[in-house]
């Protein structure tokens, strides 16, 4: 793994953040974020973290809340208690038991370089 990738940043419990986040790595939010969230790697909302806006990223585990739209350019995995309201675009989805999910999904298995506009 390259350096980026092994990179783990966080948004703690109790933190809230509101505007434009670029991350280059991971990141693990257990706060609060309002806005827009681009992510060369993996986001992780933990049961703790609410995210309201757009994301994307490479990979997403929703554990938390979010509401608004989702790209992930491979995979999206939903667990137990999880709440998402707003669109999925991604290349694979999980989604466990016990999880709340308003919205359209749409899969693709070509790579998604850019989330659909509108």
């Amino acid at each position: 793994m390259g350096k980026e990738q092994d990179q783990m940043n966080f948004l703690g419990k109790g933190t809230s953040f509101t505007g434009k986040l670029r991350v280059n790595g991971n990141i693990r939010i257990d706060g609060a974020f309002e806005g827009e969230i681009e992510v060369s790697e993996s986001l992780i909302i933990g049961k703790t973290g609410i995210v309201k806006g757009q994301v994307k990223s490479k990979g997403t585990i929703v554990g938390g809340r979010m509401e608004g739209n989702l790209y992930s350019s491979d995979k999206i995995e939903l667990q137990s208690g999880a709440r998402l309201t707003g669109d999925i675009l991604c290349r694979s989805l999980s989604i466990q038991d016990g999880v709340f999910f308003e919205g359209n999904c749409k899969m693709s298995s070509e790579s998604l370089k850019e989330p659909p506009k509108g």
